[in-house]
């Protein structure tokens, strides 16, 4: 059984799953293609300082409590936050928190290259998800460089810990009111935070990391099969 990580493989071993049939093996991004780098994207929304959700619009991905932390939230002039991403929720989310001009609609973005840019321009990545399993697009963020909040669920905040802001995923709202003007007004925190995330990448979650472990797993397989096969 293949899963993203040692929480996951400790509730699975409380049900009573034997440890050598589970193998732990993260999500994995390529640090040499997202890492820090130049962005004129910041300038061209005209941002000071650039808050950033990327997924889909859709209710597990709980981005209604980061709009309405972001509309009660006193956020310093000059902070946007853009939503890279499109879903059933859109239309929705759009009829009540439409009328903030620092709230950019970027819908889905198709290009690779725009996404890595538009991350690359990001002070603070929010993820408030209520489920997920290991968010890539957190993981591309952090490996850029970018501070870093998500909620703990799946294996999100395991990847976070001491690494960036870990919420819990029923407060989200007042955690991310508290927290968004906090990272707004202390630049220096956020720079901190994204130094730590990309070092754990590269601790952790580089996709040789991933292929690598998968290799050993699939080897032992294939070595424990020959051993079990009958001499003729």
């Amino acid at each position: 059984m293949l899963i993203f990580s040692e929480q996951q493989k400790a509730f699975l071993n409380r049900l009573g799953v034997p440890a050598n049939r589970i193998a732990v093996i993260p999500n994995g991004v390529d640090p040499d293609r997202y890492a820090p780098g130049p962005s004129d994207f910041k300038a061209e929304c005209e941002a000071r300082m650039l808050f950033v959700y990327q997924g889909r619009l859709a209710p597990e991905k709980n981005v209604e409590a980061l709009l309405r932390a972001w509309y009660q939230a006193e956020m310093p002039v000059g902070c946007k936050l853009a939503l890279m991403g499109g879903g059933p929720l859109e239309a929705t989310l759009k009829l009540s928190y439409s009328s903030d001009p620092n709230v950019l609609w970027l819908g889905f973005v198709g290009s690779p290259a725009r996404r890595l840019e538009i991350l690359r321009a990001a002070d603070v990545f929010v993820l408030p998800s209520l489920v997920e399993g290991l968010s890539l697009s957190l993981l591309e963020a952090m490996a850029c460089g970018v501070a870093c909040m998500a909620t703990d669920v799946g294996a999100d905040g395991e990847a976070l810990a001491e690494a960036g802001l870990v919420l819990d995923p029923h407060e989200a709202v007042s955690q991310l009111r508290t927290l968004l003007p906090v990272l707004a007004t202390y630049p220096e925190m956020t720079q901190l935070l994204g130094m730590k995330a990309r070092q754990r990448v590269l601790e952790r979650y580089t996709l040789h990391q991933n292929i690598s472990t998968l290799e050993q797993v699939y080897a032992s397989i294939a070595g424990a099969r020959q051993v079990a096969l009958p001499v003729l």
